[in-house]
């Protein structure tokens, strides 16, 4: 009976091996119904993100200034006295004393002003985009997590299900080393499994801890109850990648990220169109009533007087100026593009690199689920037979069982490392 009982025990670790092969290839992480999906928290996320609201306010408040700025000057009052007598400082005294007001306005040079407004809505338009780049930022943030979660758990059960095995191991040696049927040093190596696994399972859970403190920065406390169930689908990255894409740089051209960079491009070259203006004259209008008390030396009263003026800034000298300004603002356009250019070549390169670590982890992960599990599998259950027919020792059964237990643990990080993958890709070409 009690032969029949640990051959029982024994024979768990080949069941538990192949039930956790079977679950780890179907890629569901937990049977019990998740609290929310995946999408839904990042909606949520999105929605309550605080620094979209910031995104907002800063475009906002761009959009404004260019109003602000691209209005004419406020009009300037002139009020004054001209020749006032310094003897007596009486008014009626001399014909030329007069009380004066005017008011003097000055205009934009050329088209400055609507130009000043283009640039700004441009440059807020660029702001606005931002709000795109965060909510893919945010998108992958959480994916990132959710993924690394449902491995933490997916390893954590399969580490569990390891440790129940030896604690009815332990169980069955301590009950026949009370009646001398058992060494103590396979009861020590059995005990000392179990506390080895009771190591691992608490660093999963400090792990997990860690994440979902991560987590709570985009869910707040709604982190602590997130259960992944399920890896992604991929469904957009999927259909993209079996049309078998030679060249990613149309699709990249959409990609916030280079949106933002193209409105910012648009804006530097409003800038060049605002320098061409400065070579435009600017012109000024000035208009004065003078009132005056004193009389004419005939006796008659002196007439009120009118004045009017035009003043116009002559951008004479350019070279040190105006030809300066244009230079500065085309180069500014030359190195956005510059810029432009250089990220979509950095993401073009992250996408192949990502591309090539998706394509070898999907055969290494078909190499463990073919090949490596299987021997790995055969092996324990070779040293069981061994164990049981008294021809090799506890000790080697327990290696051949951890050394499943590693492999079972291998294959689903590399599960994992491909949902990872298809993270980054889906991040690159905006196909979540």
């Amino acid at each position: 009976m009690h032969n029949n009982k640990i051959y029982r025990a024994l024979g768990m670790v080949s069941l538990i091996g192949f039930a956790a092969s079977s679950w780890a290839s179907s890629e569901p992480i937990n049977t019990l119904a998740a609290p929310a999906t995946l999408p839904g928290l990042i909606e949520w996320a999105v929605e309550h993100d605080v620094a979209q609201q910031q995104i907002q306010y800063q475009a906002d408040a761009i959009s404004e200034m260019g109003i602000a700025n691209s209005q004419l000057m406020d009009p300037k009052m002139k009020v004054g006295i001209g020749g006032l007598p310094v003897d007596s400082f009486a008014f009626d005294e001399d014909p030329m004393t007069n009380i004066s007001v005017g008011l003097m306005q000055q205009f934009g040079r050329g088209n400055s002003l609507s130009l000043q407004q283009k640039q700004s809505q441009q440059q807020a338009g660029s702001v606005r985009k931002q709000a795109d780049v965060r909510k893919l930022d945010v998108t992958k943030a959480i994916t990132t997590s959710w993924i690394e979660l449902a491995y933490l758990e997916q390893s954590h059960q399969l580490i569990k299900q390891n440790q129940d095995l030896f604690r009815e191991l332990t169980r069955y040696l301590s009950t026949n080393y009370g009646v001398g049927a058992s060494q103590a040093q396979d009861l020590i190596q059995a005990e000392l499994q179990v506390n080895k696994i009771d190591e691992q399972l608490q660093s999963n859970q400090q792990m997990q801890q860690r994440l979902r403190a991560q987590l709570s920065e985009w869910l707040g406390e709604q982190a602590w109850q997130v259960k992944p169930h399920a890896y992604p689908q991929w469904q957009a990255l999927n259909t993209y990648f079996n049309a078998s894409p030679q060249d990613h740089y149309p699709t990249l051209a959409s990609h916030p990220s280079i949106q933002v960079a193209d409105e910012l491009i648009k804006s530097n070259e409003t800038g060049v169109e605002l320098a061409n203006e400065s070579y435009q004259p600017q012109f000024g209008v000035e208009v004065m009533y003078a009132h005056r008390q004193a009389d004419r030396m005939d006796g008659s009263p002196a007439p009120d007087l009118v004045s009017a003026f035009v003043t116009v800034d002559l951008p004479l000298f350019t070279e040190k100026r105006q030809d300066k300004k244009l230079s500065a603002a085309q180069h500014q356009v030359g190195a956005a593009k510059t810029q432009r250019d250089l990220m979509l070549r950095q993401m073009n390169a992250q996408i192949r690199a990502a591309a090539i670590d998706r394509d070898n982890t999907l055969q290494r992960l078909e190499r463990y689920r073919s090949t490596l599990l299987k021997q790995a599998k055969e092996k324990t259950q070779a040293v069981e037979r061994g164990y049981q027919n008294n021809t090799s020792q506890l000790d080697e059964y327990i290696r051949a069982a951890s050394e499943e237990l590693v492999i079972e643990l291998e294959q689903a990080r590399l599960a994992a490392d491909l949902q990872q993958a298809n993270n980054n890709l889906a991040y690159l070409l905006n196909k979540y």
